[in-house]
């Protein structure tokens, strides 16, 4: 996707709930849980690998932000944190961005193998008896 078409590089202000020097946060514009959210870097990049060292690592410690204000507001009891990384990961939009989602104890039958599901066959690694 050609940058001056990508949906990350022209997000408008009243979108934009948060931002550092390099990332900024947003709403997911088709949540999977309430509060998901989105840490999207301002320069316009594929991967979150292209960043350089010093921007993956303000990226990583806005995501510690955005999750801790999203726990204080959501009261959540967990996350979710994922990066897909290219098409063969399900990346949509080739601008990198990282999806944090909230959890609740009850939001789903049972949460265990969390982000293995993407594969089910091999998500359950676990015996019958184990909890």
């Amino acid at each position: 996707m050609a940058e001056n078409k990508c949906p990350f590089c022209a997000v408008p202000a009243c979108r934009i709930y948060d931002e550092c020097d390099v990332a900024i946060a947003r709403p997911d514009e088709f949540p999977i849980a309430k509060g998901h959210t989105l840490v999207v870097p301002k320069r316009h990049i594929a991967s979150i690998f292209d960043l350089s060292d010093e921007e993956q690592a303000e990226v990583w410690q806005f995501v510690a932000q955005v999750r801790a204000k999203l726990r204080n507001y959501l009261n959540s009891d967990g996350f979710n944190i994922g990066v897909n990384d290219g098409q063969a990961a399900g990346q949509t939009i080739m601008h990198a961005h990282i999806h944090i989602i909230p959890r609740r104890k009850g939001d789903c039958a049972d949460p265990r193998g969390g982000i293995r599901w993407i594969m089910p066959d091999k998500a359950k690694y676990w015996g019958e008896g184990d909890t």
